[in-house]
């Protein structure tokens, strides 16, 4: 698939909460990969909340962040409220969802350490566990953040500089970009545009009929071959 892209390729993500396999995708066919944490943050999306798989059927997992009179605030500006005990919670719901999981334990090894300590900055903890996790999988690359670097504020004009400035030759973009994402453009700076297309696969699940798109760790407590997905 990326064998025959242009590199290096660069892939932006927004940070987000445990977020689903396809974010590590993006990751693993990159060569650098930013934290696209300079942008505005949208309360309804996936910043601070993912879905996994219980005997119930499918629950939210979310982080409490302090938004009353914030309207606007850039993603890495966002904090966590603290004054609820969600860590705690959310550890014990992952526990007992995934208790009978193949790979309870050394997963659990990854997240206790992050989620058992306290954070502020929303990005950070997104960050944090994203890399973490991308570790555990075996996927190590090159991670920047864009609000460390100095980018115009046109959508299409921030891109092509931050491909500019890490060098990168191929931009690998998500679906939703192409509202916005004018390809043209990134060709006549000499930046060539791949669009992901991933689809996750079905694997072995616990509670009942298949469920796609949840959180990545509802396949990592799953599955042995935690990059069979690229495959």
């Amino acid at each position: 698939m990326s064998a025959d892209w242009p590199r290096p390729i660069l892939a932006a993500l927004q940070p987000s909460y445990l977020p689903w396999l396809g974010a590590f995708e993006q990751l693993a066919r990159s060569d650098i990969f930013v934290v696209y944490d300079d942008v505005q943050y949208d309360r309804d999306g996936w910043r601070n909340r993912n879905r996994i798989k219980t005997a119930q059927g499918v629950q939210w997992l979310t982080v409490p962040v302090l938004t009353k009179g914030l309207f606007g605030q850039k993603i890495r500006d966002v904090l966590i409220d603290n004054r609820k005990p969600w860590p705690r919670k959310h550890l014990e719901t992952l526990r007992q969802a995934y208790a009978k999981a193949p790979f309870l334990d050394p997963v659990m090894a990854e997240l206790l350490p992050v989620l058992g300590q306290e954070w502020k900055s929303l990005s950070d903890l997104n960050t944090t566990l994203f890399l973490r996790l991308a570790r555990l999988m075996g996927v190590e690359r090159t991670i920047r953040h864009a609000g460390e670097l100095s980018l115009p504020e046109d959508k299409n004009d921030r891109l092509i500089e931050l491909c500019q400035k890490l060098g990168a030759k191929t931009y690998y973009s998500g679906q939703a970009a192409k509202d916005y994402l004018a390809e043209e453009r990134f060709a006549q700076a000499g930046i060539a545009v791949r669009w992901q297309e991933f689809q996750p696969p079905t694997y072995p699940q616990l509670h009942g009929e298949f469920v796609s798109h949840l959180s990545v760790v509802d396949w990592l407590f799953n599955c042995p071959d935690r990059l069979s997905f690229l495959s």
